[in-house]
């Protein structure tokens, strides 16, 4: 995948795939943007006009829950109109092929994908074939990538520590299956933070990991020590093929974030955790409800964020008219 691909002739984003070949100005772009729509939930009327008139469309050829509703929040607070197509009862379950779909949607003057699917590279490969006016937004790929969860997470520590370049950031867990972690090293590395820890079982542990310019760790109190934010990452069972670890009742005991472990962050640490969540599997509920967890911050935030992603792409799309 060339990174230009995301891009238009200008460098504006076009398509948001992946936060690998983003530049840190544009990805501080995203997050002032999504700054400026922050409030945009707390009004009377939850609505902007820069999307009227556009036409999305939610391609979920996975299942989920809060990120295809908090896609479709940010599109209607845009006032944009929205599809919502199922997959499960579409006409690719009857033999139709996903670019036999696209052209269909793309005939009815869509303007947007966003697209979730459990293959990597699948947002990728929609871009590509995209009709040049429509912008392409990746809300899950397979293992590969989910900048938009990387974003809103960003957006929720600049929030609440402001200079990256002091952190030291701790993601522990599946990170050998994990889309979001990828992601979220990729915009930690891009945005210069201080350091990145990444703490999991040696069998959830990328071989590869210290390539990406992280320290990784088989001790969790190690791993977290004195770490100024931490990101718990959820066991993604429905990737795993084999036993990777001996018993979820095991890995939290190793593994899983407790009151008293969290005594060993910064005193002023944030807790974070993408979701869903399996209490007492990777955290336990005092800490995910405990008064240093913004987990339902970044929820909240992430409506903000994709409003941020989609308005930047579609002003590239305007801009770049039918060309």
């Amino acid at each position: 995948m060339k990174n230009n691909l995301q891009l238009d002739e200008q460098g504006r984003l076009r398509h948001f795939l992946t936060i690998e070949g983003l530049s840190r100005p544009l990805l501080t772009e995203i997050l002032d943007t999504a700054e400026s729509f922050a409030g945009v939930g707390e009004r009377t009327v939850k609505k902007v006009p820069l999307l009227r008139g556009k036409v999305i469309a939610n391609l979920f050829f996975e299942t989920s829950t809060r990120t295809r509703t908090t896609f479709e929040l940010a599109a209607k607070r845009l006032s944009a109109d929205v599809l919502n197509l199922n997959i499960s009862t579409s006409s690719t379950t009857k033999g139709e092929t996903l670019l036999d779909t696209l052209r269909n949607l793309e005939a009815m003057q869509v303007d947007m994908f966003v697209v979730r699917h459990n293959e990597s590279g699948s947002a990728h490969f929609i871009a590509q074939h995209a009709a040049p006016h429509v912008s392409v937004i990746n809300a899950g790929d397979g293992r590969h990538a989910h900048p938009t969860q990387a974003m809103l997470d960003m957006f929720t520590i600049r929030r609440h520590k402001k200079d990256f370049s002091q952190l030291k950031v701790a993601i522990v867990g599946d990170l050998l299956h994990s889309r979001v972690a990828r992601s979220q090293i990729a915009a930690l590395n891009t945005l210069g933070v201080a350091e990145i820890r990444c703490i999991a079982p040696r069998t959830l542990m990328p071989g590869d990991i210290r390539s990406c310019g992280v320290h990784p760790y088989s001790n969790m109190e190690q791993g977290i020590r004195d770490a100024d934010v931490v990101i718990m990452l959820r066991l993604q069972k429905e990737r795993m093929q084999g036993a990777f670890i001996p018993s979820e009742h095991e890995y939290f005991r190793l593994f899983g974030l407790t009151g008293r472990r969290l005594e060993l962050l910064h005193p002023e640490a944030i807790v974070m955790h993408p979701g869903p969540i399996n209490r007492g599997v990777e955290m336990d509920s005092q800490v995910a409800d405990g008064e240093r967890s913004v987990i339902l911050q970044q929820v909240t935030y992430g409506i903000a964020v994709r409003m941020a992603v989609m308005s930047l792409c579609m002003q590239s799309s305007d801009r770049g008219g039918e060309a």
